[in-house]
């Protein structure tokens, strides 16, 4: 049987290289995937993405950029620690839900009583909005986070993959 696996890409197409997971998730829509892979963008939808992170799926990979201080177009990998996420009460959780702030959504999740079986995030680091454009926005990538989305898309197929393996050989013992 093949794992129920959601691709969810997040970001803010009017920010810059916040739109990383919406273009790497558009370009991924555009692939053939097994029964049970389902991808969709998210945006900034947070409130839609935390009730499909309370659905079962064997995994959820999560699209984003991710500013952990490295050179812009740097990609990641994270395996989300759900049990490392501090508590928030619903109705904090809520409040930010909208602005998609991955860490947030999980917050949300576990105080709805959600816990998803798995969680990665594949990440992008950004390059930094200079302070006309946090105020007024920008529409596009950085030429080096443009240059990382179809590595990005790569990531995503063989992570998909890997957790197909997976899920066989525990299938199978």
């Amino acid at each position: 049987m093949s794992p129920r696996i959601l691709v969810a890409g997040i970001g803010n197409i009017f920010l810059g290289d916040d739109a990383f997971g919406v273009e790497v998730t558009r370009r991924l829509m555009n692939l053939t995937w097994p029964e049970g892979v389902s991808v969709a963008d998210y945006g900034i939808r947070g409130f839609d993405l935390s009730y499909a992170l309370m659905e079962e799926y064997d995994a959820f990979i999560l699209i984003d950029a991710v500013p952990r201080g490295e050179t812009p177009g740097t990609l990641y990998t994270i395996e989300v620690d759900l049990d490392a996420i501090g508590e928030a009460s619903e109705q904090d959780a809520m409040l930010d839900a909208h602005a998609l702030h991955p860490l947030r959504v999980l917050q949300m999740v576990k105080a709805m009583g959600g816990r998803p079986k798995r969680v990665l995030l594949v990440g992008c680091e950004p390059e930094a909005l200079d302070e006309e454009d946090q105020f007024e926005g920008r529409m596009g990538l950085s030429a080096p986070v443009e240059a990382a989305v179809e590595e990005a898309v790569q990531m995503v197929r063989s992570l998909v993959d890997s957790i197909a393996i997976e899920q066989q050989t525990v299938a199978t013992t």
